[in-house]
């Protein structure tokens, strides 16, 4: 056992050490001598206590992992494997004094401030892990010796060494990325990405020279390079470009005071401060540093992409089969696409977009040959005025989107290798472009490529049970081509100073144009890019129940084919803004819509649920199924008003029935829940004496049981009684598994309204880090509606704890009156609206007031802190 030693002493090396490290790397700014550095040090203090511990001569201690390759970031786990031997027919590696030994090793190393991950196996045990797990096999790949045995050591690096394959370990290493790169769903430009994982991050340089490495073939850019895999152009860009990733990352540690991969909202902004990142507006100093960030990961991509097929050319020499003449330009190599010519893209251009088509019509063919990748990037600048005018290259770009398949896969390649921008230079300027709109969690190329993706994931039938009706749709829309431009159109000038639907519109009308594209299709594409976030509002903002809003909405269509379009471009953008956005309650009410506005369009003008008196027959039908006398719904229908009938569906009227035949006016608050018969949350319905602040209590009672009201429908009877009904939306989505929920509802609720006690002030909690990061300046706007009954409150703010308990605690001190709400939240950011009554909606300067205090309640702290807060009056 060891003697004793200064700890303290060892650990104030340590941290002086790292301090310094810290210190000299922001005065030279060099990552990699950080790196290294930091790998030495740690080194140093190691076998300083390996030595003064006295630990046995038997074991080996090992660097694995990133420490192992002398790439020690400065808050990474310093990874350590120790090695022990096994003699034959012993039943343990290690006996008991060693292993109490190892424990105290280990606590030691923690005291002293390193974050140890260690194991501790024999040589077997790594070769039987090794074989079971690539991670594993690849982090004993760069081990090196620290301390111990050395023959040990030989001998583990003569088993890991004989066990590597390199066609199974290429193979293994690029299942593994397809698979993390699965997890970020493929997509490179997440606006909170992580620096190591993500696709274009450092793992994917790492990986090209794991295989590399495994194969023979060199461990470093310069070695690829002078092995002829690599130019030397590209072995700088690659060296470059980790330069930049690594350098993020290690500022990132000293940042965030911990391991921290994450490019968080949190420390974008204090990052390109430190890098003297200044904001130009319209853009952030911490957007223009994620773009920097997006054009090094889209160069690792390009990188990664090239290498793999290189490397697999080389370690698979046989693979390929005779090379097949496809025209004079091109060629098939067993599944790749290959150049018959090295100088065809600069003698011929227009042969990347045919390289393309050949990709799109040629099932067979899964891929471009690294040669002909290489070829067509070096090739992409001769994308020019004059390459645009070309006719045929128009023609070749068109065939392209009629294509029935590939086309995402092209579109992306294309906007991977700086074609796509090229070509369409409005599209250029918006790759790498963040959003922060708190919904959309892609930057805007990668979200309209995401929207183009979700239209044509409508067309294919093994994914036709996600939409059915987009699906059935699309397979009857003639030159759905139209649609696709649209998508990629649509939110293209997004980032410009106006309104980005109208910009968009002239960008989309030249490319039509010039195109030669039929006029029906050209002026479909412009409609569509100019009104593509018209369905989705209409369907979250208005009544759709309202004959009016269905005619008025229809009339905007125009014709069918209009309307269809818009439907399925509606669909795919919504969810192409982001994971969470879209639900079963959106998809409801798009589609409720769509029918409806069908229907009318066919010259079916009466309301979607058929007239007034198809209605009330469907319901007395019903009532007698469930033995309810028609004589109770018609004594609540007289108390009514005739928008009661409108605004619900016969078969939600029969179960308000259930439950208030037999007590037109009861002592106690009736409340009751159920689970939406369409699947898309909880319906409630709430009978009580009328009070003010009804809508206040149910509000607060949602919000402190975190459940979220999508949509409210308020009436009040001629004798006093409130008959509300809300759609709430389970955000653990349990309410199918724990009916317990309903009853909880039910009885918590009754209680709290039969109490009446004084109103409850607003939940308050914490912010969403985007929230705090980018608030939103809120909006109030009160007017008219066309029909003069009521008012329409829409509000616009950022989403927050008790967000709707401040709303409508205000309208309740206003003596402001709601009959509906529709809450609409997409990510961060609400959009409510509300129809409401009241004397002081009328009285101009008590107006001000109401709109001033629903701005109060509506503002963070963040949102306090911005220049202005705007404020919409339309009286």
């Amino acid at each position: 056992m060891p003697g004793t030693f200064n700890i303290e002493a060892i650990k104030e090396t340590l941290l002086q050490g790292r301090e310094l490290l810290r210190q000299r790397y922001y005065k030279n700014k060099n990552g990699a001598a950080l790196l290294l550095d930091h790998s030495r040090l740690v080194d140093g203090v190691l076998r300083q206590v390996w030595r003064e511990m006295e630990m046995p001569r038997s074991i080996a201690l090992l660097a694995v992992g990133g420490y192992g390759r002398r790439q020690l970031f400065p808050h990474s786990d310093t990874d350590l494997l120790v090695l022990v031997s096994k003699a034959e027919g012993e039943a343990a590696a290690i006996d008991h004094a060693i292993e109490t030994q190892l424990e105290c090793w280990v606590r030691l190393l923690w005291d002293i401030g390193l974050d140890v991950g260690h194991s501790i196996r024999t040589i077997q045990e790594c070769a039987d892990e090794a074989a079971k797990d690539i991670t594993v096999q690849t982090s004993l790949l760069e081990a090196r010796q620290l301390a111990g045995h050395r023959q040990l050591f030989t001998e583990f690096s003569r088993v890991m060494q004989a066990m590597l394959e390199p066609r199974q370990f290429f193979r293994a290493k690029q299942r593994e990325q397809q698979q993390r790169h699965g997890r970020y769903r493929d997509v490179t430009y997440n606006l909170e990405p992580n620096l190591k994982e993500s696709p274009g991050g450092l793992r994917d340089l790492q990986n090209i020279l794991w295989i590399s490495r495994a194969a023979g073939l060199g461990k470093s850019w310069p070695d690829l390079a002078r092995g002829g895999f690599i130019t030397p152009r590209e072995a700088r860009l690659a060296q470059r470009n980790q330069s930049i990733l690594q350098d993020l990352r290690i500022r990132l540690h000293y940042l965030a005071g911990r391991r921290e991969d994450r490019l968080l909202f949190d420390y974008q902004t204090p990052l390109a401060s430190e890098l003297n990142i200044t904001g130009k507006r319209p853009r952030r100093a911490g957007e223009m540093l994620m773009q920097r960030y997006y054009r090094a990961t889209k160069a690792v991509t390009q990188i990664n992409t090239i290498l793999l097929l290189t490397l697999r050319a080389e370690i698979f020499p046989h693979e390929g089969a005779a090379p097949v003449i496809i025209n004079p330009r091109f060629q098939k190599r067993g599944e790749l696409l290959e150049i018959r010519n090295e100088d065809i893209f600069r003698q011929y251009p227009g042969a990347i977009f045919e390289s393309v088509l050949l990709l799109q019509q040629h099932p067979e063919l899964k891929a471009r040959s690294a040669a002909t990748l290489r070829a067509m990037w070096r090739a992409a600048p001769l994308i020019n005025g004059a390459f645009r005018r070309d006719p045929r290259h128009c023609t070749l770009f068109m065939e392209i989107l009629r294509q029935p398949r590939g086309l995402t896969r092209e579109l992306r390649l294309m906007n991977r290798y700086g074609i796509l921008g090229r070509y369409i230079p409005a599209f250029g300027r918006i790759v790498g472009q963040m959003q922060h709109d708190l919904f959309h969690v892609y930057t805007v190329d990668e979200h309209i490529l995401m929207v183009v993706r979700n239209l044509r994931r409508f067309m294919a039938p093994e994914f036709a049970h996600e939409y059915p009706l987009c699906s059935q749709l699309i397979r009857e829309f003639e030159r759905p081509e139209v649609l696709y431009l649209a998508g990629l159109f649509h939110d293209i000038a997004k980032g410009r100073q106006g309104n980005h639907s109208t910009l968009g519109k002239a960008d989309a009308r030249r490319f039509c144009h010039h195109h030669q594209m039929l006029a029906e299709d050209a002026e479909l594409v412009t409609w569509l890019v100019e009104n593509h976030l018209l369905m989705s509002s209409t369907a979250q903002k208005k009544d759709i129940s309202d004959t009016d809003v269905i005619a008025d909405f229809a009339r905007r269509m125009g014709n069918e084919r209009r309307l269809i379009a818009l439907y399925l471009l509606t669909v795919a953008d919504i969810r192409g803004t982001s994971p969470k956005v879209w639900n079963a309650w959106k998809s409801k009410l798009l589609e409720d819509l769509f029918q409806a506005t069908r229907r009318h369009l066919c010259g079916d003008t009466y309301h979607v649920g058929g007239t007034l008196k198809n209605r009330r027959n469907r319901i007395l039908e019903l009532l007698q199924l469930d033995n309810i006398p028609a004589s109770a719904y018609e004594q609540l229908c007289s108390a009514l008003d005739p928008t009661y009938l409108l605004l619900h569906e016969p078969e939600e009227i029969v179960w308000h029935m259930r439950h208030l035949s037999h007590q037109m006016k009861p002592a106690a608050p009736v409340v009751k829940a159920r689970v939406s018969p369409t699947g898309t949350g909880i319906e409630v319905l709430v009978y009580t004496a009328d009070q003010g602040d009804l809508f206040a209590r149910i509000c607060g009672f949602f919000d402190r049981i975190d459940y979220n009201i999508a949509q409210a429908k308020i009436h009040t009877t001629r004798h006093g009684y409130a008959l509300d009904s809300f759609l709430v939306l389970d955000p653990l989505n349990v309410t199918q598994r724990h009916r317990d929920v309903l009853g909880f509802i039910e009885r918590e609720l009754t209680q709290q309204l039969a109490q009446r006690a004084p109103l409850e002030p607003p939940l308050k909690g914490r912010l969403s880090r985007l929230l705090r990061h980018f608030p939103i300046e809120p909006e109030v706007d009160i007017e008219p509606d066309e029909k003069g009954a009521y008012h329409v409150l829409s509000i616009i703010a950022g989403d927050q704890p008790g967000l709707l308990s401040r709303i409508a605690q205000v309208l309740v001190h206003f003596g402001v009156n709601v009959h509906s709400a529709r809450i609409n939240t997409m990510g961060g950011r609400a959009e409510d609206t509300f129809l409401v009554t009241g004397n002081i909606l009328d009285e101009s300067r008590r107006l001000v007031h109401l709109e001033t205090e629903l701005i109060k309640a509506l503002q963070t702290k963040e949102s306090l802190d911005q220049p202005s807060v705007k404020r919409v009056f339309n009286n």
